[in-house]
């Protein structure tokens, strides 16, 4: 088999080791995912392993995230460092998809990729208060409260749900069939997508609009959070306690 077909034989396989699309935005459906495979089937073609694919999107990201830290906002900046977090936001969709297709995945790996996906919001998020501190003209000193209040619903976000995925897994499912995708979660679910969060970093260029769209989206990540804790909670509840 050619290399073109060895390429297209793996992109094949890839696409029947997705995860399921439950509970994911339309954005990781029908872009970051799709991108993520054919990253991922290059990287099986040159033998990387999943965790090398890993350690590509943590360079590609914390390249940008440094770069939003220390050089001053401008429009070669706003597109630089949307690039750079795009990229890392598709291999990391990648490693997975390539743990699946080679079955070298494991609990090693996926506490790396769970690392680093935490890592990355703090520090993007403390890249931001940053670049407010050094870069912007802020109104007042409350501005620099929006960045650390954005973090604490990010990674209060990322790890509550982890956990109760991590919980839901020891407790009894039934034997209800699984409840097809929604195509309205899906569309629901876009405001609290990293890949569209990514997208503000299109306004650099623009210092005011993109401290605006900022403090907006840090909004809507709090009052999903707030529907998302609500929701678990209510999940959870109700399973039937574990005897002591």
């Amino acid at each position: 088999m050619g290399t073109r077909g060895g390429l297209v034989g793996t992109l094949t396989a890839l696409r029947g080791a997705q995860k399921s699309a439950k509970g994911v935005s339309l954005y990781s459906r029908y872009v970051n995912r799709p991108a993520g495979r054919i990253l991922a089937a290059g990287a099986y073609r040159v033998g990387l392993t999943p965790n090398q694919v890993t350690l590509v999107s943590a360079a590609f990201t914390f390249a940008g995230i440094t770069a939003v830290a220390l050089v001053r906002p401008s429009w070669p900046l706003a597109v630089a460092v949307y690039a750079a977090l795009v990229v890392g936001f598709a291999f990391d969709s990648a490693d997975g998809q390539l743990a699946r297709l080679t079955g070298k995945g494991g609990p090693a790996g996926e506490w790396l990729d769970h690392v680093v996906d935490c890592a990355k919001m703090v520090a993007l998020h403390a890249a931001v208060l940053i670049a407010f501190y050094r870069f912007f003209e802020l109104s007042g000193e409350g501005w620099l409260l929006v960045p650390l209040g954005f973090q604490l619903a990010a990674v209060l976000t990322f790890c509550a749900g982890l956990l109760t995925e991590q919980l839901k897994r020891g407790l009894p499912q039934g034997d209800a069939p699984a409840a097809p995708p929604s195509r309205l979660r899906a569309v629901a679910l876009l405001p609290v997508d990293y890949g569209v969060f990514c997208l503000v970093f299109l306004t650099l260029g623009a210092p005011g609009v993109f401290r605006a769209v900022y403090a907006v989206l840090a909004v809507v990540h709090a009052l999903f959070l707030v529907a998302f804790l609500a929701k678990w909670f209510r999940e959870l509840s109700a399973f039937p306690r574990t005897p002591a």
